[in-house]
């Protein structure tokens, strides 16, 4: 059983990903099930998520479908060692539900993140004392100590593209960046960590203009990620009020990536958005 008790991102990823091997080798559960010398049932729990894959199933499985493509395989036996791994998140579960817990998990594991956000600084980006007011702004009331707790685990996060663990592209509307200058109180902390961050080789910064708005009308946050070496979209959070989803449908992500593609395409380039905010930040000392 996967870690939790319930199906992860990194299971289902894993059983997704077999079956669609299986099926394009033409075989039937009955014949992963013998491949491997377990039951159908257990087949059918692990294309699901339901249940982990050792590495060593997982490497049978592969030899059976055909699988030759050695970054894919390695990518594969990857995900089995690592689906019952303990994230360092889970030393906030008392904070953390489970739908963020699955959104952290797959930051954790990408190569690339793409970030598109009509109304907030992507949490990537933001400064605790932003990050503090944004949670704090709910639409439910949340204890001082759990605001403090979910600050600290928004910090943890941004080490993955502070190190250079992934690729990081935000494309941020921009009545969100000129919003903050209603607080003064964070608002140059808030428009420099957008600078310096876009100043890292693994991080682009763009700004959607306010006249795009037809662009950013196109859809509500989103998160990409990729987890391979070239930049295939192949989960995509989505965040609302209540909780977040993850869209993992072929179908489904084809429209995201034509969402965010168009995005890219309406933005300003990344210097022009340093620029812009740059600008900003000397409007506010001029004040």
């Amino acid at each position: 059983m996967p870690a939790g008790g319930r199906p992860t991102v990194r299971s289902r990823r894993l059983g997704a990903a077999l079956r669609r091997y299986r099926e394009a080798a033409g075989l039937d559960q009955a014949a992963a099930a013998e491949a491997i010398m377990k039951s159908v049932s257990k087949v059918s729990r692990l294309e699901g998520g339901a249940v982990s894959a050792s590495a060593l199933e997982v490497r049978t499985l592969m030899d059976r479908y055909g699988l030759q493509d050695t970054d894919e395989r390695a990518r594969l036996e990857r995900w089995a060692r690592s689906s019952n791994e303990r994230g360092w998140w889970l030393d906030y579960q008392d904070t953390v539900r489970p739908d963020y817990a699955d959104h952290i998990t797959l930051e954790n594991d990408s190569t690339y993140i793409r970030s598109w956000e009509p109304a907030l600084i992507p949490g990537l980006l933001q400064t605790p004392e932003y990050a503090e007011a944004v949670i704090a702004s709910g639409p439910t009331f949340i204890a001082p100590e759990r605001i403090r707790q979910l600050v600290k685990v928004r910090q943890e996060r941004q080490r993955r593209i502070e190190g250079g663990g992934t690729h990081f592209t935000a494309i941020i509307w921009e009545p969100a960046i000129t919003a903050l200058a209603d607080a003064p109180k964070y608002c140059e902390a808030q428009w420099m960590r957008l600078i310096e961050a876009g100043q890292r080789q693994n991080v682009t910064v763009q700004i959607l203009p306010e006249s795009a708005s037809m662009a950013a009308g196109m859809s509500g946050a989103f998160v990409a990620f990729s987890f391979g070496v070239e930049p295939n979209v192949e989960a995509v959070t989505v965040r609302n009020v209540a909780n977040t989803t993850v869209v993992e449908s072929v179908e489904d992500l084809s429209v995201y990536v034509n969402v965010f593609d168009q995005l890219r395409s309406a933005a300003m380039s990344p210097e022009a958005s340093t620029k812009h905010i740059r600008q900003l930040i000397n409007n506010q000392q001029r004040n």
